[in-house]
């Protein structure tokens, strides 16, 4: 089995590998192939993997390449995980927004819109490419905004791509944990956008246990995103939120913290990772022990402006385990190959008509991707059916879908009127003005969004 990782010079990429090749992975892939634009980073994650492969139990033949169509030839599965831009572009994102006062942040209101107008581009022609040279590929979505971009190639390559993130069911595994139960053995209902979704029941032998947990501060203490948001709001509303929430229910805290004065989460990786990148190619001989240095610092203070002062820099180590992304990669390919786990759950990004018949969101479009419990066999994936939205809910969800399907369109027609609706109105952008504003400085700043209407 062969799998393409695009972007295949990425931080992210050794463990990807390592999740494949474990032990326990129930498939055996026996060729990776890397392709990234980047020749040097290409070489940074090959010395990397060439120190973390003798440890690996079923190591495949990597291969690193910058020809796009001999990297996808022969996949089983594409991994997308770019990032059009780089850090840079991110710093840009987040800064643009910051300095109208506006949430500055990757995926989350003005900074994922502009993400997603330098990346749609390059997304659509990857899907295109693996329409001609990997029909038979499954592909795999990471690269952010998830949603959207996943999106975009479904309408190229239909149901083939399914778009992942770690975050739902990281949430789903931390309740299982505190009631003391295997996360395969409950059922749930979740249902929302990609960064943008509520855990409402939790059922454990036929019973909805959330009401309990919802009413226990002690094991409330336990799940990340409760502390984010609040125990009483968790109450109020019934569910356990996404952690992206957090900026959406503390938008105006969340921008205070962001603008004190430090670097943004944006300026933080690029330091990080630039240092990297730089350490790892002067000394290739420790690549992998400075690759796993700069993972533990990056989980550690992820999404540190959403939490107390005392945790900001270091996690709890609950929070960060579970098996990240890579393991709902990895989760995802073997029940596609072999049907294992095709009884159990997961969260992923698909069409609202990916059931066929009635639409999962009565109220989204038909091609409108969601995030949603599936299950996932050998035929492909199925979505659950989730309840029916409260307006509450709804009106969010609704809302920053509309933002993200005008963001499409402007992209798909090269409309810069389309794109200045999207941010104006996008539920944390207060202003007409401001909207306008905003993708004006983001075409001054950033090559990527201006090229979007040239």
């Amino acid at each position: 089995m062969k799998l393409t990782i695009i972007g295949g010079g990425g931080f992210r990429v050794p463990q990807i590998v390592e999740a494949v090749s474990s032990a326990d992975a129930g498939i055996r892939v026996d060729e990776i192939s890397l392709y990234d634009t980047s020749a040097e980073r290409l070489g940074v994650m090959a010395a990397v993997l060439d120190q973390l492969t003798p440890a690996l139990s079923h190591p495949p033949t990597i291969t690193a390449t910058g020809d796009l169509d001999a990297a996808l030839r022969g996949s089983d599965f594409v991994f997308s995980a770019i990032r059009i831009g780089g850090t840079a572009g991110r710093i840009q994102d987040e800064r643009v927004a910051l300095a109208l006062g506006v949430l500055g942040q990757e995926t989350i209101g003005p900074g994922g819109l502009a993400y997603a107008l330098r990346t749609l581009p390059h997304a659509r022609a990857l899907a295109e490419r693996i329409r001609a040279v990997a029909p038979q590929a499954w592909v795999i979505n990471f690269t952010n905004p998830a949603g959207i971009i996943t999106e975009a190639m479904r309408a190229i390559l239909g149901d083939r791509v399914i778009g992942i993130c770690d975050t739902p069911i990281g949430l789903v595994r931390r309740v299982a944990r505190v009631l003391g139960r295997d996360p395969r053995d409950v059922d749930f209902d979740y249902v929302g956008l990609n960064h943008l979704g509520w855990l409402r029941t939790l059922t454990v032998d036929g019973r909805d246990v959330l009401p309990d947990l919802l009413a226990d501060d002690e094991l409330l203490d336990g799940i990340e995103e409760a502390r984010l948001v609040g125990f009483d709001w968790v109450r109020a509303i019934g569910a356990l939120p996404n952690e992206y929430l957090f900026y959406y229910y503390f938008n105006r805290e969340a921008v205070a913290r962001i603008s004190g004065g430090g670097p943004t989460r944006g300026e933080y990786l690029d330091a990080q990772q630039n240092a990297f990148y730089a350490t790892a190619a002067a000394d290739p001989a420790h690549s992998l022990e400075a690759w796993d240095r700069a993972r533990h610092e990056r989980e550690s203070s992820y999404m540190g402006e959403s939490r107390a002062e005392e945790e900001r820099f270091g996690r709890r180590a609950e929070d960060v385990e579970g098996g990240g992304y890579q393991q709902v990669a990895l989760d995802l390919m073997t029940a596609l190959v072999t049907g294992a786990g095709s009884g159990t759950a997961m969260i992923l990004d698909v069409g609202n008509d990916a059931a066929g018949g009635d639409l999962l969101v009565p109220q989204l479009p038909a091609d409108a991707v969601l995030e949603v419990p599936c299950t996932v066999d050998r035929y492909g994936v199925h979505p659950r059916r989730v309840a029916p939205l409260p307006s509450e809910m709804a009106g969010l969800l609704l809302q920053v879908k509309a933002c993200e399907q005008l963001i499409l369109r402007a992209s798909a027609e090269r409309s810069a009127e389309l794109a200045w609706r999207a941010f104006a109105s996008h539920p944390l952008v207060d202003s007409i003005a401001v909207g306008r504003r905003l993708l004006e400085d983001y075409r001054q700043h950033i090559p990527g969004v201006a090229a979007a209407f040239d």
